[in-house]
């Protein structure tokens, strides 16, 4: 519903709001019994300007982000956060995925097939986590010292000092399934416990 220029009463107090263009939804009803003339019940005028800035600012950020934009932004908040918030990145990934997609069309993939070549495009590199691996030495080493809820939090913090470790292996997408991810994990396991030694959680 488009706001126009009215006049309504929020807790005793008289509001007008100009011609904002914006939208937004009352609760329903009428000022003073008089048709046609909307007020909103409960929300303080300021308390719904904010919302309706925040829900404009939700909707302009998904509205730049493509479909493979979206998912990709979503899968590195939870798999890799140090990255969630590199837009170059996010934007010449979901562009290769969408151009992957529409190439596999052309060559007569079914919609699935080719769904399942731009996710790859999608993804590539990404399979591994640091993040998700730090959590998992965390739960799995230091649950005493380090309660599950905290574990994310503490990987976050610790993921830059622990680079030069992870520089050391080859982290291609199946990384988790060779070998050399015990390797890894022990390594890992050493220079967290010197770390929570040395400067706590």
């Amino acid at each position: 519903m488009a706001i126009f220029t009215t006049e309504f009463t929020v807790l005793n107090r008289s509001y007008c709001i100009g011609n904002t263009g914006f939208t937004v939804d009352f609760s329903g009803g009428t000022s003073g019994g008089i048709p046609g003339v909307l007020f909103a019940s409960t929300l303080p005028f300021f308390e719904l300007t904010a919302k309706i800035h925040r829900n404009m600012n939700i909707k302009n950020e998904q509205k730049e982000l493509s479909y493979y934009g979206l998912y990709l932004l979503s899968y590195l908040k939870e798999n890799h956060p140090d990255i969630a918030t590199d837009k170059a990145f996010i934007e010449s990934r979901s562009a290769l995925a969408a151009d992957t997609y529409e190439q596999a069309r052309k060559e007569e993939y079914t919609p699935e097939g080719a769904q399942e070549l731009a996710m790859a495009a999608l993804l590539q590199g990404l399979h591994f986590s640091r993040y998700n691996t730090l959590i998992e030495v965390l739960w799995n080493e230091f649950a005493e010292e380090v309660p599950q809820g905290d574990a994310a939090d503490l990987a976050v913090k610790l993921q830059p000092s622990l680079e030069k470790i992870f520089a050391k292996y080859p982290l291609s997408d199946d990384f988790a399934y060779t070998p050399e991810y015990d390797v890894l994990y022990t390594e890992l396991t050493g220079a967290i416990m010197i770390h929570i030694e040395a400067y706590g959680i």
